[in-house]
C-alpha cells in the first residue's frame, strides 16, 4: 500500500461510452486490491508503470470537489464511471472511506455514476447512492429514458465458485456478488451485471453462459455488458504471462486453444468475438436481459 497525491481525479472521456453510458471516469486509487489473474490493467497502458502495490490517491475528495464544483457550475452533468480501472470497494476502503468521501461529493455536485465493484462493501454506502439516485441531474437526452442518477454493476467473469477462486480469488465469492446484487435491486436501484471477462473454453460456452445469464436475472439484473478476455504483457506479473499460467496449471487442457485464439495479439480473434456477441444476444432475450443499460440512447 502506497499514498500518493494527484492533480487530478476526474477524467473526461473525448466522447460518451457507448456501452458504460458515462462521460467521466473516477478511480480513488491505482492498482486494484483484488489483482484478479486476468485484469487488463497489468501489461495495458491503462495501468501504469507500477500495478503491483495499491496506490492511494490520499487527495482524491479535494481534487474532486474543485473539479465537480468547475464541471456543475458549467452544467456539464453526465455519469460518472466509479470504478473502471480499479476496484472502488477494496478491504481497506472500510476504514479509510475514500469512496465514500466521493460520494459525498458527487451528490452535493447532483452528478450520476454508474459504479462497477465485485465487493460486498458496496452496502455500506446504499444510503448515499439512493440520495445520489433521486437527486442528480441526468443529460438532456437521457431523461425520457432513465428514471435513475445510479447504475450500479457487479462483475462477473464466471459463476462457477472454482473458476472464481482460481481466477479472482480476493474478492468477493460469486454468491456474495449474486446477493448484493440482489438487496440492489430490492430497495429499487437500476442494476445489471458487467460480465466482462468471458474466460475462453470455460465460462463462455453455451452452457455455462445461458447458467450465468439465469443466475443474473433471478437476483435482479436488468441488462448484461458482454466481453471477451484481453491479455496483455509479456512481464511475469503481467495479465497474459499470469493468465496462461494458470490455464497450464489447473486446465491444460484449455491452454494451447487459448494460446492459438490469441495468437500474437491481445485480444481473441474477430470471428470468435463475433460469434461471442451473437450467443450473448440471444441468451441475454431468453432471459429477458438487455444487452444495453438502456436501448435507443445515443
Amino acid at each position: 500500500m502506497k499514498h500518493i497525491q494527484v492533480k487530478s481525479v476526474l477524467n473526461k472521456l473525448k466522447r460518451r461510452d457507448d456501452w458504460f453510458l458515462v462521460d467521466y471516469t473516477l478511480n480513488p486509487f491505482l492498482g486494484c486490491a483484488f489483482n484478479c489473474v486476468y485484469c487488463y490493467i497489468h501489461g495495458s497502458k491503462y495501468g501504469g508503470e507500477d500495478t503491483s502495490t495499491l496506490q492511494i490517491k490520499t487527495n482524491a475528495p479535494e481534487i474532486l470537489y474543485r473539479q465537480l464544483k468547475n464541471r456543475a457550475r458549467k452544467r456539464e452533468y453526465g455519469f460518472i464511471g466509479l470504478g473502471s480501472s480499479t476496484e472502488p470497494y477494496p478491504p481497506l476502503e472500510a476504514g479509510l472511506k475514500i469512496t465514500r468521501e466521493l460520494l459525498r461529493i458527487i451528490y452535493r455536485f447532483k452528478f450520476p455514476v454508474n459504479l462497477n465493484t465485485k465487493s460486498t462493501l458496496v452496502l455500506r454506502d446504499m444510503d448515499l447512492l439512493k440520495k445520489i439516485d433521486e437527486k442528480a441531474v441526468l443529460p438532456e437526452n437521457f431523461k425520457d429514458e432513465l428514471r435513475h442518477g445510479v447504475i450500479v454493476s457487479f462483475s462477473f467473469s464466471t459463476v462457477d465458485s472454482r473458476l472464481a477462486e482460481i481466477f479472482e480469488p480476493s474478492a468477493s465469492t460469486v454468491e456474495e456478488r449474486l446477493e448484493t446484487m440482489g438487496r440492489f435491486r430490492e430497495e429499487g436501484f437500476l442494476v445489471g451485471a458487467n460480465l466482462m471477462p468471458l474466460l475462453p473454453f470455460l465460462s463462455d460456452t453455451p452452457d455455462e453462459l445461458d447458467r450465468m445469464m439465469g443466475k443474473m436475472k433471478d437476483h435482479g439484473a436488468e441488462f448484461v455488458l458482454v466481453s471477451g478476455l484481453t491479455l496483455f504483457g509479456d512481464k511475469p506479473a503481467d495479465c497474459k504471462v499470469r493468465y496462461y499460467e494458470k490455464l497450464k496449471q489447473h486446465f491444460p487442457e484449455a491452454a494451447p486453444e487459448t494460446q492459438k485464439l490469441f495468437g500474437e495479439s491481445f485480444a481473441p480473434a474477430q470471428k470468435y468475438q463475433r460469434e461471442l456477441a451473437k450467443l450473448a444476444q440471444k441468451l441475454a432475450s431468453k432471459h429477458g436481459l438487455r444487452t444495453r443499460i438502456i436501448p435507443n440512447i445515443e
